[in-house]
């Protein structure tokens, strides 16, 4: 059966020992080999005159990708001046038809978030890939409920069912456990807003059964926040769709070894990863 190989990450932009984080991250990339993959916490230093990267090596995403053989768009967040910027990226073995980004609502909060948007030509039809980064405070949830009926709406705007393309892919960083209320409206258990949708958890799918932590009091950048593990970064896809397009097969939590460092052990990031493979054939009931 063909599927699609789907991945996230936050990659905690350039914090910690970033050199020896990058060389983790992009050998775990090589080996897991996703189609596409969604990046949270990316730096980039632009020119403030036209808003492009003054180079590959200042630009996270492009070097995490260099060489590997995937395109790359960036939507792009928060601005701390002189030109640097972080947001959301998505990078696909695919070609990329068209992209587009939007600034989620921040209710007050002057949190400056947006969810990135890029459609690929892919084997078995066009694919919608979408890529966020909710508000992070644990008293943010009022925030977080209206950045998630938001970027469904979005989505279902820029990708609606009836378009014939394969089920959307939304990844990202929600900083919000399974049972709040933002992700059980994602999941079709909740109503916000008098609305409700139906995504497909990865994890729930076709995890191993555990909690499935991705901030882990084991990764030793994570335990400093004096944390509860807790799983936050999600694969979604929207439906499966009628002809079973979209199905989880196989989730597992990835970019969780570190590696012996000078200073103590080097771990990709403060987070874990999540990869998925999907469902991108019809198939019969």
């Amino acid at each position: 059966m063909q599927v699609l190989r789907a991945a996230t990450l936050n990659v905690w932009n350039r914090s910690g020992p970033w050199p020896e984080r990058l060389k983790l991250i992009r050998r775990e990339l090589a080996a897991l080999s996703p189609d596409v993959i969604g990046l949270q916490e990316v730096m980039r230093l632009v020119n403030p005159a036209t808003n492009e990267p003054l180079s590959p090596e200042l630009d996270q995403a492009a070097e995490i990708a260099t060489d590997l053989g995937y395109r790359l768009m960036f939507a792009q967040g928060s601005e701390y001046g002189n030109g640097l910027v972080m947001g959301n990226a998505i990078l696909s073995r695919f070609p990329i038809l068209e992209t587009r980004s939007t600034r989620l609502p921040d209710v007050g909060t002057g949190e400056r978030r947006v969810i990135g948007y890029a459609l690929l030509e892919t084997p078995w039809g066009r694919l919608p890939v979408f890529v966020t980064h909710f508000n992070w405070r644990f008293d943010h949830g009022f925030v977080r409920v209206k950045q998630a009926v938001f970027s469904a709406g979005w989505i279902d705007e820029i990708a609606p069912p009836q378009a014939g393309n394969l089920p959307p892919l939304f990844v990202g960083d929600l900083n919000a456990e399974p049972e709040s209320d933002e992700i059980r409206f994602l999941r079709g258990h909740g109503v916000q807003d008098g609305k409700s949708v139906h995504y497909a958890d990865a994890w729930v799918y076709a995890g191993d059964g555990s909690q499935g932590a991705t901030f882990d009091r084991k990764n030793d950048y994570a335990r400093k926040n004096c944390e509860p593990p807790r799983r936050i970064d999600y694969i979604l896809v929207r439906g499966p769709d009628a002809e079973r397009r979209g199905e989880p097969l196989v989730a597992k939590i990835v970019f969780n070894t570190p590696e012996p460092g000078k200073d103590g052990p080097v771990w990709p990031s403060d987070h874990f990863g999540l990869y998925a493979e999907i469902a991108v054939e019809p198939r019969n009931l």
